[in-house]
């Protein structure tokens, strides 16, 4: 058992939680970026929701069809929790996301601890509020940008984590990666949505698109907004420059961890 506040002993055991013989590709690692992403996408915007309370633990929130998979994640992250007791499953959420996004080969995520866990459950931001992936552009900008607070780059620059991972149709319906590189971070989510001809797939599933070229990867309606202004001069720019890339979603994830954080008024530093 670590003592409280060695965050780099919590790093090592989420290291070693990562690599998984009966999951995706071998890891964890992408999931754990998504569970950090929705635990924190929940912000309203104004008072509530976001990555601060660890309410992706209560069944009021981790049951939003939305979150439906991130099970995996968050009993690997259980191991961590018994081994850290100190630490509040807030900052073990968000944390383990970093954690993921820099041992697949991306950039390093600026990190602050000093979350707490709600025991209220009235303070469960209500289901719904996270992305709907079968929308378009005017919904990505509603909710990233009107409701969450960020600009079109940091958008883009999010919406980059889809080059890891992938869909799993018995979780939110759609299926596939997005890269064939599903493991590495890089920037080819970019390159995969210029380079490739993407059309809507002919399936019995949810509306989405797969490439022409190998009938392998896919693409979801909101990353396909990603074609159009405002948005499309930030996915030619970080097509042709992974560190550019880096740079920035190391600095919106970092925003979007902070969601829902006070630290002016909770004794957060």
């Amino acid at each position: 058992m670590s003592q409280a506040g060695d965050y780099d002993a919590v790093k090592k055991d989420i290291l070693e939680a990562i690599p998984s013989d009966h999951y995706d590709d071998g890891t964890y690692g992408p999931n754990m970026i998504q569970l950090a992403w929705h635990s924190s996408g929940t912000f309203n915007g104004k008072c509530d929701g976001g990555s601060n309370g660890g309410t992706m633990r209560f069944q009021e929130q981790y049951s939003d069809p939305q979150n439906k998979g991130l099970e995996n994640s968050r009993h690997a992250l259980e191991a961590v929790k018994q081994k850290n007791p100190w630490i509040s499953y807030a900052d073990l959420y968000t944390l383990a996301g970093c954690v993921a996004v820099e041992q697949m080969g991306g950039p390093h995520i600026p990190w602050k601890p000093g979350r707490e866990d709600f025991t209220d459950k009235a303070k469960i931001p209500p289901c719904g509020r996270l992305p709907d992936a079968s929308k378009g552009k005017q919904h990505v900008m509603d909710v990233f940008m009107k409701r969450m607070g960020f600009t079109a780059q940091e958008t883009v620059a999010l919406m980059g984590a889809h080059a890891v991972g992938e869909c799993h149709r018995s979780h939110q319906g759609y299926d596939g990666p997005w890269t064939p590189n599903q493991c590495e971070f890089t920037n080819n989510f970019y390159k995969m949505l210029l380079e490739r001809t993407w059309n809507v797939k002919k399936w019995d599933g949810l509306r989405q698109f797969e490439d022409d070229e190998t009938h392998k990867l896919m693409m979801l309606p909101t990353d396909m907004a990603m074609l159009e202004e405002p948005f499309r001069q930030y996915v030619e720019l970080y097509a042709k420059d992974q560190d550019r890339f880096f740079k920035d979603f190391s600095a919106a994830y970092a925003k979007l961890l902070e969601l829902g954080v006070d630290r002016s008024t909770n004794g957060l530093k």
